[in-house]
């Protein structure tokens, strides 16, 4: 019964993060689906895989919907033995996004727990933690796998504590899980900015071993890691190293391309352009909104409501109210650096001022390391704005240059800054009078300077925005003054906002310290005002209204009349949707060129670039939507077997057909040798896809190609059948030859067949499959079976089950401590 009552508070907690979850999120209850930006385009991509998936009752790791082909390793695949993904499963039990919510909540909670916080101070830690707005916003958004990375960050992060803390068992069962949870949550970007958190952790802890002399603890504790570490890697061995696969594959692998499309030299040494890594970088200055939501205008489109000044120059130039108030509600008030912001990343002032409260008051030391991660994530955020670091980062700490967005390592901020702050109120009330009183001195100094400091420094500020330049030419100087205005407006009244939520909270430790408050009703006063300050700016941003009802979430594109009348051509061809190339629209009704993924194919991408983005405009011509028409082939386009480009026009958008396209498969009467990258896309400049084929003989030296090819006039190869992953052909020419296939060349999976017996097969033209066809009548068929899904699903299977008896072995020998325990 006293174990029960034990933990009788932390089921409360947990029932309390449920509720919350459901109530900031009621929509669900009423069977609404938030509509999710990034989830609609992943709708799109996922559709054909989807439905092999539910018509075969397997999985294709394979889409052609997409980018031309590529595998669906990153799209949702279903994994052999992904008995983790289970786990997860049923963590995930509330409808989305409550069940992400609650995941935040769960996570944090641990880990307060883990840093001996007591339950009402680690329940408000949590919730102003799952509050954050940055972590609110990419829900709203559909940042669904983000999201489930950074929820289980606070919970390896205590299992790595307690392992250091010497609890080798309890530590490395929860590191070991939790690790395997966060891998397995997918967003290999949010795992890898973790790192240099657990880094942080670990270099103090090996200096605190070191100077102890704890050696043999030391080695105890990295083996421990290294168990859970393996088991966590084995479990997700399947995805991981199909991932890993296709990495060098996709845009985040290093172009084999020394030119530019614009003919200079490529001097790129990162994997990705350094403009796209930092596209998305913090400004220095930006950062001050982590304490203030509006400090740079918010987001992009922000509501000012009547009293703005925006709504008073348009009731002065006699715009009616009601239409003045619908133009205020989604203006682009943001002037910070980054392109496009939804929403300030704000972690709240009153957290960020107990954080301060625990650099000076709390006496571990483990704070520094939680500080040092804050500090440079929040140095790495700032990308292009702080080039000695990120260019030492991209250029010298391995995969840096995979990822882009450098902005979004602040999600380290974001856990490391809740973290410090509860540290801090934890240790407040654990500290002598004299140390309160000096340490909330210091605290409130620290934060109303900050305060005061940005009130003085608001005259050094132009307000002025990105994109500025633009609306001034559309909407002239007074739109752009009143702009600015409300700018400054916002800026001085988040301002004063933050200052007025930490001055309440530092009144009610000063009556605790005066012993006219309770102190458990100083906590709850403090983690109500600290957790309804978030709240009410997430509201802002994500709401009800964001809610639709499930059939628009789970059907989310309509076909359009151009689609509709693509749709009813019942033969096998490629779609190229000019204004949609990288959208999951089209791929949600055709195979098409274009797609939406952040891993697309790196080769197809640079046929775009180096070769149909020039060319299109040359080979499309029109006055009018009625004489648009082809006045040439574009030879890329035709390889690609692009039947309809979709051209958007005045009235929508119009499908137009490329009479010039190659079809599904055909034999030609030339190969031209190269030896580089370059000469194979140099050679795409000019050529008669029809007849010539393009082959890289460094990469295939073996191929015993003949010099002349007899192509009969009347060879034909015509496809039979067509699955996501098994495309069967009929072939019948009178001489052998050389066939190319119109579907991406990915030597890691795809088997080629002549007659039921394995056959070779290369790349032709930059992107294609192509074969040797002996002379006669064949049956040809190309299977995606790859190797790495069964081994990895093998390793997953093992790894599982090492888990499970570590799990067992674990729990036993926890039990038999406590029951030893109790006996004495």
């Amino acid at each position: 019964m006293k174990r029960l009552n034990k933990f009788y508070p932390h089921f409360l907690a947990v029932a309390g993060f449920i509720l919350v979850s459901l109530i900031y999120f009621y929509p669900v209850l009423q069977g609404k689906k938030i509509f999710q930006s990034d989830i609609a385009q992943f709708t799109g991509m996922a559709k054909e895989q989807n439905d092999f998936r539910a018509a075969n009752h397997t999985e294709p790791y394979w889409t052609n919907s997409a980018f031309g082909g590529m595998p669906t390793y990153q799209l949702g695949a279903n994994y052999p033995h992904d008995y983790i993904g289970k786990l997860d499963d049923m963590l995930r039990f509330l409808p989305r996004p409550a069940d992400y919510l609650f995941l935040y909540f769960l996570g944090f909670y641990a880990l307060m727990l883990v840093l001996k916080a007591d339950p009402l101070k680690a329940f408000f830690g949590a919730l102003a933690f799952g509050f954050s707005t940055y972590l609110i916003i990419i829900l709203g958004v559909g940042h669904n796998a983000k999201a489930h990375a950074i929820a289980y960050m606070p919970l390896v992060v205590a299992g790595v504590l307690l392992v250091f803390k010497r609890k080798y068992v309890a530590g490395g069962l929860l590191t070991m899980v939790a690790a395997a949870l966060e891998i397995n949550a997918n967003h290999f970007q949010m795992t890898y900015y973790l790192l240099f958190l657990l880094l942080a952790i670990t270099i103090y802890y090996c200096y605190k071993y070191i100077s102890e002399k704890s050696f043999r603890q030391l080695l105890y504790a990295f083996g421990v890691f290294a168990v859970a570490g393996i088991l966590a890697i084995g479990v997700n061995a399947a995805n991981l190293l199909a991932t890993s696969e296709y990495a060098n594959d996709s845009i985040r692998g290093k172009s084999e391309l020394t030119y530019n499309p614009d003919g200079t030299t490529n001097t790129t040494k990162s994997a990705m352009d350094y403009d796209y890594i930092t596209e998305y970088s913090y400004g220095i200055a930006e950062s001050l909104n982590l304490i203030a939501p509006r400090l740079f205008g918010g987001g992009n489109g922000e509501d000012l409501g009547p009293d703005s000044a925006m709504y008073e120059l348009m009731i002065n130039n006699n715009v009616p109210e009601h239409d003045a108030r619908e133009g205020v509600k989604q203006l682009p008030v943001y002037w910070g650096d980054q392109p496009i912001v939804e929403a300030p990343a704000y972690i709240g002032a009153v957290v960020f001022f107990f954080c301060i409260l625990a650099l000076f008051n709390d006496q571990r030391k483990l704070k520094y390391a939680f500080l040092a991660g804050a500090i440079l994530s929040l140095f790495l955020s700032w990308g292009k704005n702080f080039p000695e670091l990120t260019n030492f980062f991209i250029d010298h700490v391995p995969m840096y240059d995979k990822f882009r967005a450098v902005s979004s390592i602040q999600v380290i901020l974001e856990l490391c800054i809740p973290v410090l702050a509860i540290m801090g109120l934890q240790s407040f009330f654990k500290s002598d009078s004299q140390t309160q009183l000096k340490s909330l001195y210091k605290s409130a100094g620290t934060f109303f300077g900050i305060i005061l400091v940005l009130f003085l420094f608001k005259s050094q500020f132009t307000f002025a925005g990105m994109h500025d330049d633009m609306m001034l030419k559309q909407y002239g100087p007074q739109f752009i003054e009143a702009l600015k205005s409300d700018r400054k407006t916002l800026y001085s009244a988040d301002l004063a906002r933050s200052a007025f939520l930490v001055l309440i909270c530092t009144g009610m430790l000063w009556l605790v310290l005066k012993n006219k408050l309770a102190q458990n009703t100083a906590i709850i006063i403090i983690g109500i005002v600290m957790v309804a300050d978030l709240f009410f700016v997430d509201k802002k941003y994500v709401n009800a209204e964001d809610f639709v009802s499930a059939s628009q979430v789970d059907i989310p594109f309509e076909a359009s009349a151009a689609d509709q009348q693509i749709l009813q051509d019942k033969s096998d061809f490629r779609v190229y949707d000019i204004q949609g190339r990288l959208q999951g629209k089209s791929s949600y009704f055709h195979k098409t060129v274009g797609g939406y993924s952040a891993v697309r194919p790196r080769r197809f991408e640079e046929l775009f670039k180096y070769q149909i983005d020039k060319d299109l405009p040359a080979v499309v011509q029109s006055t009018n939507e009625k004489t648009l028409t082809f006045t040439k082939n574009s030879p890329v386009l035709d390889l690609l077997n692009v039947k309809y480009v979709i051209i958007p026009v005045e009235s929508g958008e119009v499908p137009l057909v490329n009479p010039y396209a190659n079809g599904n498969a055909w034999f030609v009467s030339s190969l031209k040798t190269v030896a580089s990258a370059d000469d194979e896309m140099k050679s795409l400049d000019k050529i008669d896809s029809k007849n010539t084929a393009v082959v890289n003989t460094k990469e295939f030296p073996n191929l015993n190609l003949p010099q002349t090819l007899a192509k009969d006039s009347t060879a034909n190869i015509v496809l039979k059948s067509y699955n996501s992953n098994t495309l069967k052909y009929e072939s019948d020419n009178v001489n052998a030859g050389v066939a190319v296939f119109s579907e991406m060349y990915y030597k890691k999976g795809w088997n080629a067949f002549i007659d039921g017996k394995k056959a070779d097969h290369f790349r032709a033209d930059y992107v294609l499959r192509a074969m040797q066809v002996p002379a006669g009548k064949h049956t040809i068929e190309f299977k995606f079976e790859p190797e790495v899904v069964k081994t990895g699903g093998a390793i997953a299977l093992a790894s599982s089950v090492g888990m499970l008896f570590l799990i067992a072995g674990g729990l036993y020998f926890e039990r038999r401590k406590y029951w030893y325990k109790d006996q004495k």
